[in-house]
């Protein structure tokens, strides 16, 4: 089997940037990302290729290769859905914030109405394939809608999570460690199904990286994988607190632990805390599947992990507070960063949304400065929290355009994102320009203490 033609329903993180590859790669298959969001695929058609709405390192260079070629971008989605042979479902896939599985379980709605939309509108036999991150046993569910819903056709189901780290995710889609495939191996269509896809992505992914599983197995890896490198960071923000209380560095430790070649170094290193739309997420869901199959053990085990990732950004933003005299009612912070890493401007689950809540929650006048997240998003963060009125937020959290604006006249600076840029500021300027003593806290082990120590400032690092 041949495909000619693919929908990617959801414009999104996962969607764009693994369609505008895959597009890329593959110029003889026409590639449609479909999204309901008028604004969001007019941002991708935007003749200006560096205002697409998602942030990546290379991702502008290759959407204007292909755009217009083979890659297009509509809010027609029953017409893309009707051309394709193969339909992506790379839509949201948040954490339930309402009934029976509330603050762990995935939400499924938007996959179950992709669902019964591709049942409504096809014609022919399609692929579906998850890229969605879902649950174990998400494809049998979406197998019933669409065999018990639809006119007659055949639909086969197959399993292909994303791993991509955001910051880096074109070298991850050029240059996969993996792709993985699950499918309804012991069937011959099942099989046809499966290799339908691996031939896409055989076009540039070598075929020992191409991994064919169940569905069952590709699920759970994603969640798997997710859930052992959130472990890691949580892993080593622990021995970062314990390291502050005894004089060791958390830097030193992490490079002797990860020498070791059974642990390796990376996602050892310590920060105020994980983020993105992955890791917590997954972990949650987790927990989930694992208190509903009665595994009471395993999902408190799991869950522990989220514990101490709240636990670090708490104690991060308790330790600004104490150190400017135990109070900052009324005092400048200036918070460098809002992203939750660096190189993208995904801010979901950040780190620094809930650092500035504490420091709002304790009456303190915050002022941001981040290069690539907009001012309307960080407003859109606080708001999600509910803490306070949205015009409190916006009277007491300042967004500004340049790190130098944040910084002055503020009584303490703290790094919440690891931007490179920060590394090359003008610290002297910075520390002439604060109020004395001028503190400095650097969530993400970015700066060198005996440089900062030497212009004067008061300096923290998590972990040491």
């Amino acid at each position: 089997m041949k495909i000619k033609n693919i929908c990617c329903i959801g414009a999104g993180y996962v969607g764009g940037p693994t369609m505008a590859v895959i597009a890329q790669k593959c110029p003889e298959i026409n590639v449609t990302v479909v999204d309901i969001n008028d604004q969001r695929i007019a941002a991708w058609n935007d003749e200006d290729v560096e205002n697409i709405p998602i942030y990546e390192p290379g991702l502008s260079a290759v959407v204007q290769e292909a755009r217009g070629r083979n890659l297009f971008f509509s809010t027609d989605v029953d017409a893309a859905i009707d051309k394709a042979d193969m339909i992506f479902i790379s839509v949201n896939t948040p954490t339930k914030t309402y009934g029976i599985g509330k603050g762990m379980a995935a939400d499924l709605k938007f996959i179950e109405l992709c669902a019964r939309q591709i049942a409504r509108v096809s014609k022919d036999d399609k692929i579906v394939v998850e890229k969605s991150t879902l649950p174990v046993r998400t494809a049998e569910a979406l197998k019933n809608i669409l065999d018990n819903t639809g006119n007659g056709v055949n639909y086969q189901i197959l399993s292909n999570p994303e791993f991509l780290a955001e910051g880096t995710a074109v070298d991850d889609l050029m240059n996969p460690d993996r792709v993985l495939i699950g499918g309804d191996i012991e069937t011959p269509v099942g099989k046809e199904a499966v290799e339908a896809l691996v031939d896409v992505y055989a076009h540039w992914v070598p075929r020992e990286r191409l991994l064919t599983t169940n569905v069952w197995s590709s699920e759970l890896s994603k969640l798997t994988a997710n859930a052992f490198l959130a472990q890691r960071v949580s892993s080593i923000n622990a021995m970062s607190e314990l390291c502050e209380k005894t004089g060791a560095d958390v830097n030193e430790v992490s490079k002797a632990v990860g020498m070791d070649s059974r642990i390796g170094s990376k996602f050892l290193k310590s920060s105020v805390g994980f983020g993105g739309s992955c890791f917590q997420k997954d972990i949650l869901n987790l927990v989930y599947i694992s208190k509903s199959f009665g595994l009471h053990e395993v999902a408190d085990y799991w869950e522990q992990v989220i514990l101490m990732n709240d636990h670090q950004k708490r104690r991060f933003a308790a330790k600004i507070v104490q150190t400017l005299f135990n109070t900052v009612s009324g005092k400048k912070i200036a918070l460098l960063g809002w992203a939750f890493k660096k190189d993208t401007n995904d801010t979901r689950e950040s780190a620094a949304i809930y650092v500035a809540d504490y420091l709002l929650n304790e009456q303190a006048e915050i002022v941001v400065y981040d290069p690539k997240v907009s001012t309307e998003q960080i407003y859109t963060d606080l708001d999600y929290l509910n803490s306070r009125s949205s015009e409190e937020n916006r009277a007491r959290a300042k967004v500004v355009n340049t790190p130098y604006e944040a910084t002055k006249d503020s009584h303490a600076v703290a790094i919440l994102t690891e931007w490179d840029e920060f590394k090359d500021l003008d610290w002297q300027k910075v520390y002439d320009e604060m109020l004395k003593p001028a503190f400095l806290f650097d969530g993400r082990r970015l700066l060198q203490r005996e440089t900062k120590e030497a212009i004067g400032f008061e300096f923290y690092a998590i972990g040491s």
